[in-house]
């Protein structure tokens, strides 16, 4: 029997990029943390290397074969100062983006979990 990992049930890089970009414009459209996301509107640059980044970090994680080198979570997340609030609005928002995707609940759920573990390296740092 053969497994298929997480990155191939995603759809692969364009997959992978695709949720980027909508998971990015759900957080922009997003009262809970838009200001922290609309900024990069005026920036092409940084939303291009934002979304790269986001790219990466998923790709990486899921066993795609992109390198992350971005900072770590914690790194990334210090002085932030994220709430329980802001957290949640976003897992809201990559589950929303899952379920337009027609993500199957159990790969659904398995990227939920990554990004829970993640949880400790992003509130309040």
């Amino acid at each position: 029997m053969t497994t298929t990992s997480l990155y191939q049930r995603l759809g692969g890089e364009q997959g992978i990029a695709l949720l980027v970009d909508d998971i990015v414009e759900a957080h922009m459209q997003n009262p809970t943390v838009q200001a922290r996301y609309l900024p990069a509107l005026d920036d092409p640059v940084h939303l291009d290397e934002l979304k790269g980044h986001l790219r990466d970090f998923l790709s990486a994680g899921t066993g795609g074969p992109a390198e992350y080198r971005g900072k770590n979570m914690l790194e990334a997340h210090r002085g932030m100062n994220i709430g329980e609030a802001e957290y949640m609005a976003v897992m809201d928002d990559i589950l929303g983006v899952l379920d337009r995707h027609e993500v199957d609940p159990q790969t659904r759920q398995e990227v939920l979990g990554i990004a829970y573990s993640l949880k400790e390296e992003i509130l309040h740092v």
